[in-house]
């Protein structure tokens, strides 16, 4: 047989103890913020190279949200995901990239997704091996304003 205790039946003292405890311990759960947006793999499976162009990609998947993410030949899709424990500073915990890059003439000629793994810049998937998206400046900012990656060399990209 189980014994139940009322709150209504502790004193003040007790009620004032429980109340504590429960913010202490809703004060530790961890808020997670996701910003940005980055097409799904399935999504970018429907891009074909060297037959789509920006107007067919921006029905498929969108335009990329801001226009410093738009270049001439490139358009880029960001997303993060950042992560705050109790009293802790925010922490970004993921970013990934997607590189769109287009030809002279408009159509897709190369599809890439990077990341980051513990620091370091990789290269998730690439739909044409034969060519890297350019302005590495470009992408090293978009991977590098994160904490997790502080200092990348140009050979990280």
């Amino acid at each position: 047989m189980t014994k139940r205790i009322s709150l209504a039946k502790c004193g003040p003292t007790a009620r004032a103890a429980v109340l504590g405890l429960a913010l202490v311990l809703g004060g530790c759960t961890t808020l997670i913020d996701n910003y940005g947006y980055v097409p799904t793999e399935i999504q970018l499976q429907d891009i074909e190279v060297g037959t789509d162009t920006k107007e067919t990609v921006a029905e498929n998947i969108g335009s990329p949200p801001l226009d410093e993410l738009q270049r001439d030949r490139s358009w880029y899709y960001v997303a993060m995901r950042r992560e705050t424990y109790a009293w802790r500073a925010p922490e970004e915990t993921e970013r990934q990239v997607v590189a769109v890059r287009f030809t002279e003439g408009g159509t897709v000629e190369n599809v890439e997704r990077f990341g980051l793994e513990r620091g370091q810049v990789v290269t998730l998937s690439r739909r044409v091996t034969d060519a890297s998206v350019p302005e590495p400046g470009f992408l090293r900012g978009l991977l590098q304003s994160t904490t997790l990656a502080p200092n990348l060399t140009g050979e990280d990209i």
